[in-house]
C-alpha cells in the first residue's frame, strides 16, 4: 500500500514540475493575475464556476478573495456562481442544467468583470455556456483545464491548461495555481498594509 501512496504523490509532483517547465502557462498565470487586479481596481468582480470538485475549487478560491488569504485586509468582490442553491435548482428545472451559469452571468456579469471557469476536461456544457455569455457581456474570461483545454480553450482570454489528463492531478494543480493567483492579487492590491 505504501508504494501506491508514494506513486500518487510522485505523479502529483510530476504534474507540478510540468507546470514549472511550461513557460507559457506561467506567463498566462502572471497576466491573468494582472487582469484580475485591474478588474478589482476598477470596481469590478471576479466570478468562478465549475462542477463537482471544480465547483468546490471555485468556491474555495472565491472565499480566499472575498474573505482573506494571507493578509488581514478588506474583502474583494468574488463569488462562485453555484452557491445560490435555490437559483441553481430553479434554473436547472425551468431551463436546463447547461443554462445555470450563463443565466447568472446575464444577471450579475458586467463588462470588466472576470469569469474563471474550472473544468478538468474543458468541455463542461454549463461552464462553456457561461464563458460564451461572459464574452457577450464584455467580460474577461479564463479557464483552468487539463492538457487540451477542450472547448473552453477557444472561448477564453487566458487558458491555464494543466499538462495532465488525470482528473485528480489536474484538480490538485488547479487549487495550487488558484492559490498562487490569490496571493499575487492580494500582494499587489494590499502590499501597503
Amino acid at each position: 500500500m505504501s508504494e501506491f501512496i508514494i506513486k500518487r504523490i510522485q505523479q502529483s509532483i510530476e504534474t507540478k514540475q510540468a507546470i514549472i517547465d511550461n513557460e507559457r502557462l506561467i506567463e498566462t498565470l502572471e497576466v491573468l493575475s494582472q487582469a484580475c487586479i485591474a478588474s478589482f481596481r476598477n470596481g469590478n468582480k471576479v466570478l468562478f464556476c465549475g462542477n463537482g470538485g471544480s465547483a468546490a475549487d471555485a468556491q474555495h478560491l472565491a472565499a480566499e478573495l472575498s474573505g482573506r488569504f494571507y493578509l488581514d485586509r478588506p474583502p474583494l468582490p468574488a463569488e462562485a456562481l453555484h452557491v445560490n442553491s435555490s437559483f441553481l435548482t430553479a434554473v436547472a428545472n425551468d431551463y436546463s442544467y447547461d443554462e445555470v451559469y450563463a443565466r447568472m452571468i446575464e444577471a450579475i456579469g458586467h463588462s470588466g468583470d472576470v469569469l474563471i471557469g474550472l473544468s478538468t476536461s474543458g468541455n463542461s456544457g454549463n461552464v462553456v455556456k457561461a464563458l460564451q455569455a461572459a464574452q457577450r457581456k464584455g467580460m474577461l474570461t479564463a479557464a483552468f483545464t487539463g492538457s487540451t483545454g477542450g472547448k473552453m480553450k477557444d472561448l477564453v482570454h487566458y487558458l491555464v491548461n494543466v499538462p495532465s489528463d488525470d482528473t485528480p492531478r489536474i484538480q490538485e494543480a488547479h487549487i495550487m495555481v488558484g492559490h498562487i493567483l490569490c496571493e499575487l492579487i492580494e500582494k499587489e492590491l494590499f502590499r501597503q498594509i
